[in-house]
């Protein structure tokens, strides 16, 4: 048994290093001293009934490794049995090797003093070090010695050596110091005074990771302070950094944890909290809101309410504290509700967050802020705020005609509610008006809730008043009106024109924010969508339109664009659209409008709509194009200038023997007359008709048919249908229009295919060719049996054309 005693026997887990400081004394080491198991000097010397000597802990493990194995008790020197395992303490011993002890730390640490100077070798600092570390680790009423020898400044001073090694050995030592030491008391009144935090912060951002780990398992330690909590948080960019190790990946995870605990132990500073929220640490701060006392609750909501918080922070923290701000906003004093608001509107302004904040219940309570009235109303600055919080959580595309907010199971859009935030719009200032005009814009959004919105508008009769605000001085509060009359115009389009049309002011102010030439912004495009909505057929609104020079500055603002001479952006797209919309309406007045007229030639409307044919990535400036070119085609026939014939001479009236056939040369060949793209909006003169063509296998059907519907025109009454067929043939248009009838992409597509294949299949070479398609005849056949009534009879007339039915067969009346 006592062969399994050797010299690594270690009960006090001394190192190998340790044990080589037990030889560094100035006095002698005595045999007496030194334990014959642990072979190291005793701290607490115990003797047996044979008079031999060991320390307390290897002799008591000596006896219970005897009982264990159930041999005999013996001494480990002598082998002899015990007859008693008393222990009985060497005090003189003891005190003997404590005073010894003493003597010998003593010269230590003057020897670490001596040692610890920036001028000294490194080998010296690096032991001097050691030997400190050493003693504080052997009893912890060293570190006081350390602390009255003043070590400790010696040892900060070392953190500004040139090497690493000696940097990182005097941090870890000031570490050990620190530890397990009740309030840091050894270190915390020199650590507050000067610059030493802020030394070690530096460490945190160091590229040597021991360094790093080094400093922040320092910092712990030292964090354990309230005081020093306050002096580390008070470094600027100390909780960042610190923050930012705890998510980082290249650090170990020592470090990670360590900076961690760092953190929570800072937390015992509000002002620390603060900082780590704004560094993205937020769960301190969201359990004060949750736990703290009243005034804690309200600081924290309070500083809530002034950060910015990320998307995905914003949905955090709805789902932490979304319903204890409800409730704060519920019942709290006014200082508490005013600090929940302000926090609940920094995270709804995220549709996700605003989603979690509806599902928690935040809809009937700031429906009631909004509405009360009287003694218990909220002010006004209050109602701002909720007013702006509704309007965050309308945008979230909720399905809010299912969530109750008032008596009798009444909804946001229910028609009393809407009355309610009508009246109040007309009743409060400019801030409250704008942020409700944006919650009608989010109800009027939504498909489901638009109809409810425009019915309370219908029944209470607003409209006049919403129109008001397009001449609103704050530009805010002009694009939310805008907004909202841009998605109520497909549903109240004539009262919108009429009440437009009523007052030429609030006309004319939407057309001075197109006009603006100030590049493209959000309520230009606004502007201009909001006026390209309206009821394109409405003479009138077209003729003050036209009065007020409204087609004049949009052409001109669209050329400039085609130029390049406005800087494009995400408004852009819009805001050409809007413009080519508004532009169109002039094109659908030609027949009674002769100045709309006059406009399109002065101004060579039918060239700029074919150029707008190519705007690739835009289908509805390319639609819209079409359309317009399909109008203008249309009038062409009636502004032709046909020939005029001179008259006959005498001879001819007499003998018409000698008369000549008069031939005139440069006619158009479509319209049998002098045309122009200019002046009679010819698609042939103007070069339009394989544009038109090229648009016949875009991937919007929308596109596809108004390229169809303009290209018909070729083929209509009043024009040389063979001619237009001809054209057609040289633009090689025959094959896309005849893909447009077999791929049957729409109703609206096969009806109008239909036509123009039927009076394509006028011109018997092209019906005795394509006889022999069988596609074609099959999908003449499917038009035939399955199509609207009209088409149906088209149909019929196109398959008697490739003799798929005989002539004589009448099974629809014939047509004209």
């Amino acid at each position: 048994m006592a062969g399994s005693w050797d010299g690594s026997y270690d009960p006090g887990s001394q190192s190998d290093e340790s044990h080589q400081f037990e030889r560094l004394r100035l006095e002698p080491i005595y045999d007496s001293f030194v334990c014959p198991l642990t072979k190291q000097v005793m701290r607490d010397p115990v003797t047996l009934e044979n008079g031999q000597t060991f320390e307390r802990e290897a002799i008591e493990k000596w006896f219970k490794e005897c009982r264990d194995s159930g041999k005999k008790l013996v001494c480990p020197l002598t082998l002899k049995e015990l007859r008693s395992t008393d222990l009985n303490p060497s005090m003189a011993l003891r005190h003997t090797i404590e005073e010894w002890t003493a003597r010998n730390e003593a010269v230590q640490l003057d020897m670490a003093r001596r040692s610890l100077s920036l001028g000294s070798p490194e080998a010296d600092i690096m032991l001097a070090l050691k030997n400190v570390q050493y003693l504080c680790l052997k009893c912890r009423s060293n570190k006081h010695i350390v602390r009255n020898a003043d070590l400790i400044p010696m040892i900060v001073d070392m953190l500004k050596s040139g090497s690493r090694r000696v940097r990182c050995r005097a941090l870890e030592t000031l570490r050990i110091v620190a530890e397990e030491d009740a309030e840091n008391k050894v270190v915390t009144e020199i650590m507050v005074e000067g610059d030493t935090i802020r030394t070690i912060v530096k460490f945190l951002s160091h590229e040597l990771s021991k360094e790093r780990e080094e400093a922040v398992s320092l910092l712990y330690e030292l964090s354990k302070s309230e005081a020093l909590c306050e002096k580390i948080g008070a470094l600027n960019g100390a909780i960042l950094i610190l923050v930012g190790m705890t998510s980082s990946k290249s650090e170990n995870l020592l470090t990670v944890e360590k900076a961690d605990k760092t953190l929570e132990n800072l937390e015992k500073c509000e002002n620390n909290i603060r900082q780590m929220a704004e560094s993205g640490r937020l769960q301190p701060l969201l359990t004060q809101i949750l736990e703290g006392p009243p005034e804690t609750k309200l600081s924290m909501a309070t500083y809530l309410g002034e950060l910015v918080l990320s998307n995905e922070m914003q949905v955090y923290v709805a789902r932490t504290v979304g319903l204890a701000l409800i409730n704060i906003m519920r019942s709290g004093n006014l200082q508490l509700r005013e600090a929940a608001l302000k926090a609940l509107n920094q995270i709804s302004s995220f549709e996700a967050s605003a989603r979690v904040l509806i599902e928690e219940g935040i809809l009937p309570p700031l429906i009631k802020d909004l509405l009360t009235v009287g003694t218990h109303q909220l002010p006004m600055r209050l109602k701002e705020i909720s007013a702006t919080i509704l309007a965050n959580v309308v945008q979230s595309c909720y399905d809010l005609d299912s969530i109750p907010v008032g008596p009798g199971h009444q909804t946001l859009v229910s028609e009393d509610i809407v009355h309610n935030l009508l009246h109040l719009i007309s009743n409060t200032g400019p801030a409250i008006e704008c942020k409700l005009l944006q919650v009608l814009v989010g109800l009027t959004n939504s498909p489901t809730t638009v109809l409810n919105v425009v019915a309370a508008i219908k029944s209470s009769g607003a409209m006049i008043s919403l129109v008001q605000f397009v001449e609103a001085r704050q530009k805010e509060l002009r694009v939310a009106s805008i907004k909202l009359l841009q998605n109520l115009s497909p549903h109240m389009g004539q009262e919108l024109a009429d009440a437009l049309r009523g007052t030429a002011s609030q006309l004319g102010s939407l057309i001075g924010v197109v006009s603006e030439n100030i590049g493209v912004t959000e309520e230009q495009a606004a502007a201009a969508r909001l006026l390209a909505d309206l009821p394109e057929r409405d003479l009138g609104l077209t003729r003050q339109m036209l009065d007020e020079g409204a087609f004049q500055m949009v052409h001109s603002r669209l050329v400039r664009i085609r130029q390049g001479g406005t800087r494009g952006n995400r408004y852009m797209t819009p805001y050409l659209e809007g413009l080519v919309q508004v532009l169109a309406r002039v094109t659908f007045v030609l027949g009674e409008e002769p100045d709309a007229i006059a406009f399109c030639r002065e101004n060579n409307i039918a060239a700029l709509f074919t150029e707008l044919l190519q705007s690739n990535g835009i289908d509805k400036v390319q639609m819209v194009s079409a359309m317009s070119l399909e109008n203008l085609s249309q009038e062409s026939k009636n502004l032709t200038k046909l020939p005029e014939l001179p008259p006959p001479g005498f001879c001819s009236s007499v003998f018409p023997c000698f008369s000549k056939q008069l031939v005139i040369t440069g006619l158009c060949r479509l319209h049998r007359g002098t045309c122009s793209i200019k002046d009679s909006f010819c698609l042939l003169e103007g070069e339009a008709v394989e544009r038109l063509v090229s648009l016949l296998d875009h991937q919007n059907e929308l596109v596809v048919e108004a390229a169809l519907a303009a290209i018909s025109t070729l083929l209509e009454d009043g024009v040389d249908i063979e001619q237009g067929v001809n054209i057609l043939c040289e633009a090689e248009g025959i094959k896309p229009i005849l893909d447009v009838l077999l791929e049957k992409r729409t109703d609206n597509l096969r009806r109008r295919a239909v036509w123009a294949v039927e009076r394509i299949l006028r011109t018997e070479e092209i019906a005795y060719e394509i006889s022999g398609d069988p596609n074609v005849s099959t999908a003449l056949v499917d038009a035939f049996q399955h199509a609207d009534y009209r088409t149906r009879q088209i149909a019929e007339r196109a398959l008697k054309h490739v003799d798929k039915i005989p002539n004589f067969s009448g099974i629809f009346p014939n047509i004209g």
